[in-house]
């Protein structure tokens, strides 16, 4: 099945609203010239609503690094699913750093993605093994656990409304990254037959698979030459203009 690559940048905690604005309006113009990629940035919260008025009609989406699971109520500091969905269509869910450092489990992973679902918002799951668990060969019981804590129960009637984002933890922001071989076999045994038990095969078929973890210019083009290696959640690389667009170019093929 033919995937469209998708290149999605998050940008972390990086870029005032006129610094974020100032990146996607030298991004916009490459971005747009680009046929079959797909390409998304999540800024940070403070510039969705003026990052939502620059993107509108570009082609370019956008989208949200974080969200809660209920629809209002005393959170502080949250931000409700129909919030972001005013000025969004992704989110990202999961990412090894909320996980890491905000403490953020699988059950709170699943709350979100079935939150996002309901706002009609297409969930970014991210999932990935540490340093050790990957050392320890249990990189697959940690993928396939993560995935089915995240996504039991759910039922998806079109492909369109879930991608999964494999991002080993010991690649992200170290410069190493694990091989496109490594990677896609990965994707091939684990993955994508665990969504295929979860969905079936015809909709697991249909998921793109990004990879994140020190994608670069120079590296992105043997990661999206692998078959299910479906694009890529960039971070660092995201932030300047020349090497996201870079990136996004490789995907192309």
């Amino acid at each position: 099945m033919v995937r469209t690559p998708l290149i999605a940048g998050n940008w972390k905690m990086h870029k005032t609203v006129a610094e974020g604005l100032q990146l996607a309006k030298a991004m916009l113009p490459d971005l747009q010239a680009l046929e079959g990629v797909d390409t998304l940035v999540c800024p940070p919260a403070t510039a969705l609503m003026p990052m939502s008025a620059l993107l509108d009609g570009t082609g370019v989406a956008l989208g949200a690094q974080n969200l809660y699971w209920e629809p209002e109520g005393a959170f502080t500091g949250e931000l409700a699913p129909a919030m972001i969905a005013e000025f969004c269509s992704h989110v990202i869910i999961g990412h090894s750093e909320r996980r890491a450092i905000f403490g953020e489990s699988d059950q709170d992973a699943q709350r979100k993605v079935v939150a996002a679902l309901d706002a009609g918002l297409v969930p970014i799951l991210c999932v990935g093994e540490s340093l050790q668990e990957n050392e320890a060969g249990r990189a697959a019981e940690v993928l396939t656990g993560q995935l089915r804590a995240a996504l039991s129960g759910l039922a998806l009637n079109k492909t369109s409304a879930l991608v999964i984002a494999y991002e080993p933890i010991w690649a992200i922001g170290t410069g190493k990254a694990a091989t496109p071989e490594d990677t896609n076999t990965l994707l091939r045994n684990v993955v994508r037959p665990t969504l295929a038990g979860l969905f079936g095969d015809e909709i697991a078929q249909g998921l793109r698979v990004l990879y994140g973890g020190s994608v670069k210019p120079d590296n992105a083009a043997a990661f999206f030459q692998q078959d299910e290696i479906d694009g890529a959640l960039v971070g660092g690389a995201s932030l300047k203009a020349d090497s996201f667009v870079g990136i996004a170019r490789a995907a192309q093929g």
